[in-house]
């Protein structure tokens, strides 16, 4: 098995299957997000690196997931609405996900195996963890849910060059 996100699909927020191959030569930063969490106004600090990066190659995709605390219990169409209507939010989202547990996204199981989270784990511990992915499509970095967007910019501008 090849050691990129390329291999996987996900549906997005519409319902429609997108094949990751899609981002091949672009830099991805993938996000577990929740609307109702304490670290929600993440998605304005994340669209502003979007709107500021996407012409020169960075794509964000968002996952919203319910897993932790109920924080997403919405269903897509919801979910779009609020991200859209209170961030601004024009980055691609997907449908809600399981990050952790027996039915994790096979695209989540990856990422976790491939950066490890505190003290090696492979759980992802709360919505906003962020996994930064190269041009080749592979992991380069995870990020804790309370590490604020701007301070992903000198590791993603490394990977734009």
């Amino acid at each position: 098995m090849s050691k990129n996100i390329y291999q996987f699909t996900a549906t997005n927020i519409k319902g429609v299957d997108e094949a990751l191959e899609q981002y091949k030569g672009k830099v991805v930063l993938i996000v577990n997000t929740a609307s109702k969490c304490g670290l929600t106004p993440q998605f304005e600090g994340l669209e502003a690196l979007y709107e500021s990066y996407q012409d020169k190659g960075l794509v964000i995709l968002g996952f919203p997931c319910n897993q932790f605390a109920g924080q997403d219990p919405g269903s897509s169409e919801e979910i779009q609405e609020f991200c859209q209507m209170n961030y601004g939010v024009s980055f691609p989202m997907f449908e809600k996900i399981d990050v952790n547990g027996g039915d994790t996204l096979p695209l989540f199981k990856f990422l976790k195996s491939e950066a490890k989270g505190f003290a090696g784990s492979e759980s992802v511990k709360w919505n906003f963890t962020k996994f930064l992915v190269n041009k080749e499509g592979e992991v380069v970095k995870r990020f804790a849910p309370k590490d604020a967007p701007k301070t992903l910019i000198k590791d993603i501008e490394k990977l734009l060059v």
